[in-house]
């Protein structure tokens, strides 16, 4: 199975569709290809129009939905790769992701939340995927969202 495979099969999972336009929220552009790095803006948990998992984990969003909130910004990020590059064969590698987590101010479990986007991007690019992250807590993401995920991709140009 190729990794445009995973990618739609995972994506189906999670009733996402990874040919959906990627809808962003300012004057900025979503994925920034410099040389062979490319940089992928902060990716919240929106499927077409609607924002998912909205709330703070730990209070109104659990950590399980935390973690399908990470999946969910992680779809959207590959998504963004193979739609610029033509195909997910095109990451080489992942030096770095930020997760940042809205987090009720006893929650403690940013790491574990942020296990949702490593999961996808192992679980799509196998060995590729394999990724250094850190993991913070926020008081406040766009849109009310729980999760929001920034990437950095080595990709073939």
């Amino acid at each position: 199975m190729t990794r445009d495979d995973k990618l739609r099969q995972i994506a189906t999972e999670f009733g996402f569709d990874p040919d959906e336009e990627i809808k962003i929220g300012g004057k900025y552009t979503p994925i920034l290809v410099d040389g062979n790095v490319a940089y992928i803006a902060g990716q919240i948990p929106r499927v077409g129009d609607t924002v998912r998992f909205v709330g703070i984990v730990g209070e109104s969003i659990s950590l399980d939905e935390g973690r399908r909130a990470a999946a969910t910004s992680t779809l959207r990020a590959l998504s963004l790769i193979r739609k610029h590059c033509g195909s997910l064969d095109a990451i080489q590698a992942v030096p770095r992701i930020t997760v940042y987590v809205r987090s009720a101010s006893d929650f403690t479990m940013q790491s574990e939340v942020a296990d949702g986007a490593s999961d996808v991007l192992y679980s799509v690019l196998g060995e590729v995927g394999i990724h250094t992250r850190t993991s913070v807590g926020v008081m406040q993401l766009p849109k009310g969202a729980s999760v929001e995920v920034d990437f950095i991709f080595s990709v073939r140009t």
